[in-house]
C-alpha cells in the first residue's frame, strides 16, 4: 500500500493519530478478495470501499465486534436449474476484518454500483488544560511563600 505521509515533521508532535489509525486499519486485513481502498475524506474521517460486485444488500453484513469492523459477504447464487458452460465469476463467501483505533465510530455503510462504502469518523476528545506543579531538586514540592502584611500607622 503506497501513500504519502506528512507526519514525519518534528513540528507535528501529537498529530500522528491519523497515521497510526491508517496503519492499524491496513495491517489487520489480509490481501485477497475482495479488493478494497482506504481513503481519508476529511481531517478525522475515513472511508473503506470494498469491490463487492454481484452481492446484493441482503448478501452483505457489516458489524462491529469489540474494536473490529467485520464485513461479511455470502452469495446464494447456486441455483440447481442453471447449467454453466464456463464459470469465471465465482460466487464465494468472504470476511474482512479491520482493527479500529480507540475513538473510531462507524458513521454508516452504503452500496453503490457494486462498491460497499463504510464511513468512519474519529472522535477527538476535548483538550484538557492542566497546570503542572514544578518541584525542586530532591522531589519536594514548592510551597508558595506566604505574604507578610505590615501595619503602617500614621504619625500622630
Amino acid at each position: 500500500m503506497s501513500r504519502a505521509t506528512g507526519f514525519n515533521s518534528p513540528l507535528l508532535l501529537g498529530f500522528d493519530h491519523l497515521e497510526r489509525m491508517l496503519d492499524r486499519v491496513s495491517k489487520t486485513s489480509a490481501e485477497g478478495y475482495p479488493p478494497y481502498n482506504i481513503e481519508q475524506t476529511d481531517e478525522y474521517k475515513l472511508r473503506i470501499t470494498l469491490a463487492v460486485a454481484g452481492f446484493s444488500m441482503d448478501d452483505l453484513q457489516v458489524t462491529v465486534e469489540d474494536n473490529q469492523l467485520v464485513i461479511r459477504g455470502r452469495s446464494d447464487d447456486d441455483e440447481p436449474d442453471r447449467l454453466f458452460l464456463y464459470r469465471g465469476i465465482a460466487a464465494r463467501q468472504f470476511q474482512r476484518s479491520f482493527l479500529l483505533a480507540e475513538g473510531i465510530e462507524i458513521e454508516g455503510a452504503s452500496l453503490d454500483n457494486g462498491l460497499l462504502h463504510v464511513d468512519l469518523e474519529q472522535h477527538i476528545p476535548e483538550p484538557e488544560v492542566r497546570t503542572i506543579q514544578i518541584t525542586k531538586t530532591g522531589g519536594k514540592k514548592t510551597e508558595p511563600t506566604p505574604r507578610k502584611t505590615i501595619d503602617v500607622k500614621p504619625d500622630a
